[in-house]
C-alpha cells in the first residue's frame, strides 16, 4: 500500500495538470478562470487522501481530517450568503462545520468503517464528487462540475496507487498480495450492511444534486430568480407604454 507522501504527492502532481486542462477548457472571464483551476488543483489534492480516513487511527486520519476541517467551512461561505447570514452567524457556521468534520465525522469513520472497506470504492469516489459539487457555490455549473470532477481524479488516483502498490515483482513473475482488488471495487464481500448503507447515500446524493437549483435552472425545469425578476420588470415597463384609452364621463341631466 502506498504510503501518505506518495498519496498526497501523486494526486498534487495530478491535480496541477487538471487545473491547467481547466484553463484551456473553460470559458469564463480569466480572473476567475484562473482561481477556479487553482481551486480545482487544491481540491484533486485533497481528494487523494480522503479514501484514508478509514484507517482509523494514526497520520493519515489526523491529517486528512485536520484539513478537511480547515477547507470546507471556507468552500462554504458563499454558500452560507446565499442564504442570507450575516458576518456572525457565517462564522458560527463555519465554526460548527468545523467540529462536526474534526470530531463527529471523524468519530463514525473510526467507529463504522474498516481499512479497505467500502470506503476504498468507486461508489465512495462518486459519492464524494457529489459532496463537492453541493459544498462548492456558483452559478455556472460547468465550473462546478469540473472542481467536482477534481475531486473524482484525485480519489481514483488514491485508489490506483494502492491497487499498483499491491502488484510485487518476483524476479520471474508478478506476485499479487492479498490487498490485490480491494481498492477499485464496486462490492465489499465481508459486511452486506456496509455496501447498503454506500449505496444508500449515493442514491439519497444523487437526488439532492439533481435538485440544485444550479442543476434545475440549467436544464430549465425552473427559472431563476433573475429570470422572475427579469419578465416582472418587463412586463411592468409593456403596461407603461400600452395606449391608455380616454373615457369621458357621462352626461348627467338636472331636472
Amino acid at each position: 500500500m502506498a504510503d501518505f507522501n506518495t498519496h498526497i504527492a501523486t494526486s498534487t502532481v495530478v491535480g496541477v495538470g487538471v487545473g491547467l486542462a481547466g484553463y484551456a477548457i473553460l470559458d469564463t472571464p480569466e480572473p476567475s478562470r484562473v482561481i477556479s483551476c487553482m481551486l480545482a488543483t487544491g481540491l484533486c489534492s485533497l481528494a487523494g487522501i480522503l479514501p484514508d480516513l478509514d484507517s482509523g487511527s494514526g497520520r493519515p486520519l489526523r491529517e486528512t481530517s485536520s484539513i478537511l476541517a480547515a477547507v470546507v467551512p471556507m468552500l462554504m461561505v458563499d454558500r452560507f450568503q446565499h442564504m442570507g447570514m450575516n458576518a456572525e452567524a457565517i462564522a458560527l457556521a463555519g465554526a460548527l462545520v468545523y467540529i462536526t468534520i474534526r470530531f463527529g465525522v471523524v468519530e463514525i469513520f473510526k467507529r463504522y468503517t474498516v481499512h479497505r472497506g467500502m470506503w476504498h470504492s468507486i461508489p465512495a469516489a462518486i459519492s464524494c464528487t457529489l459532496l463537492a459539487f453541493l459544498v462548492v457555490s456558483g452559478e455556472n455549473l460547468e465550473v462546478r462540475i469540473f472542481k467536482s470532477a477534481a475531486v473524482f481524479i484525485g480519489f481514483m488516483v488514491h485508489l490506483i496507487l494502492d491497487e499498483i502498490w499491491s502488484v510485487e515483482w518476483k524476479g520471474t513473475h508478478f506476485h499479487f498480495k492479498k490487498s490485490f482488488g480491494t481498492a477499485i471495487k464496486f462490492w465489499y464481500a465481508k459486511n452486506l450492511w456496509s455496501n447498503i448503507s454506500t449505496y444508500g447515500k449515493l442514491i439519497a446524493l444523487i437526488f439532492i444534486a439533481v435538485g440544485d437549483p444550479v442543476m434545475m435552472e440549467h436544464y430549465h425545469f425552473h427559472r431563476s430568480q433573475h429570470e422572475i425578476q427579469q419578465q416582472l420588470a418587463t412586463e411592468a415597463e409593456a403596461e407603461l407604454q400600452s395606449p391608455q384609452i380616454a373615457t369621458e364621463p357621462m352626461p348627467t341631466f338636472n331636472r
